[in-house]
């Protein structure tokens, strides 16, 4: 098995898959045979989850006994997509959905309007090891199966963010230092624009509409697929003068998902221009707060987020005459 797989998961495949006696697992771990047994049962039970299922199903058959290749050793999660996955997952509202047919799944997060916004769309083989390691959990598998993130996600994710290199992660740690931006405060538990969007103006309406919110998110998966964050580091300051992609360093080919995801930031932010663009790329990006971006950008208190709505407005309208109705689509 390879090393990523968790011990009680490898001890019941052993049992089950290869038929080594339970007596003879316990003997080479160097416990009793009932904590096998144990862990054996509550991991049958488990394959009521269509995730935890899928994945014991792909392991199983890989099993060298039967003459099939072994399981690669990497895991499916690479550390900086965990990170990232995880964060999203954090997020007050946030579910990973996954549909029986489909081979991807998507991050989904509750607006304050009662809308949902996607935020991420992950393969079903890394969903399926999430729900392995036991980082996310659902109470209800059916036809579309929602996930939500457990105690123990929240405390891997709080490991990978405290391990993370931010020349080699598309998102912001809290102790981040990038040129023009400072330090970055990264929330686990939502993002500036999430915070904005449950408050209410004189009126009583909400101060940022769902499809605001939407266009924000929109923005921020196409950032992170880019992986934009490390390669704007030391280019910023003059990224966000003039916007020209050609100061960007280690550009991904163009028609790869990192290009064109490139592509459609670099357009969006050009639509914006070079003022409104600034502030989207600190708070939707970036994940900077409005406070500290107001000191930043030498605004007066509060005036950020009137600034950062007008930049929404206009983000809103551009994507719904861009891409329109495909941006809501699984995959």
């Amino acid at each position: 098995m390879p090393e990523w797989v968790p011990q009680p998961i490898q001890n019941y495949l052993g049992h089950t898959e290869m038929g080594i006696p339970i007596r003879a697992l316990a003997r080479h771990q160097g416990c009793h045979a009932s904590t096998i047994l144990r862990q054996i049962r509550r991991i049958e039970t488990l394959r009521d989850d269509p995730l935890v299922d899928g994945m014991l199903t792909t392991l199983g058959l890989r099993n060298p006994a039967e003459g099939t290749a072994p399981a690669e050793g990497e895991d499916p999660i690479a550390w900086a997509e965990g990170f990232r996955l995880l964060g999203k997952l954090c997020e007050r509202g946030a579910v990973l959905a996954v549909a029986a047919e489909m081979d991807k799944a998507v991050i989904l997060r509750v607006l304050p309007g009662g809308e949902s916004a996607r935020t991420g769309v992950v393969d079903r083989s890394v969903a399926e090891a999430l729900a392995l390691k036991g980082w996310i959990t659902s109470d209800n598998p059916g036809r579309i199966t929602r996930y939500t993130i457990t105690p123990a996600g929240r405390n891997a994710c709080a490991e990978l963010s405290a391990t993370v290199d931010a020349d080699q992660t598309a998102g912001p740690v809290e102790t981040a230092q990038r040129p023009g931006i400072g330090r970055i405060r990264y929330s686990a538990q939502e993002s500036p624009v999430s915070a904005l969007a449950r408050r209410r103006d004189k009126d009583g309406q909400q101060f940022l509409s769902d499809a605001q919110v939407r266009a924000a998110e929109q923005l921020r998966e196409d950032f992170e697929l880019a992986r934009l964050g490390p390669r704007l580091k030391s280019v910023l300051e003059a990224f966000q003068t003039t916007l020209d992609v050609t100061l960007l360093p280690n550009r991904p080919e163009a028609g790869t998902p990192a290009g064109r995801a490139e592509a459609r930031v670099i357009q969006a932010l050009q639509d914006l221009g070079p003022g409104l663009s600034e502030v989207a790329l600190r708070c939707c990006c970036f994940l900077e707060g409005l406070e500290s971006a107001e000191k930043r950008l030498g605004w007066s208190a509060r005036s950020g987020k009137i600034v950062l709505r007008i930049a929404l407005t206009r983000l809103e309208r551009y994507y719904a005459t861009t891409i329109g109705a495909s941006s809501a689509m699984i995959g």
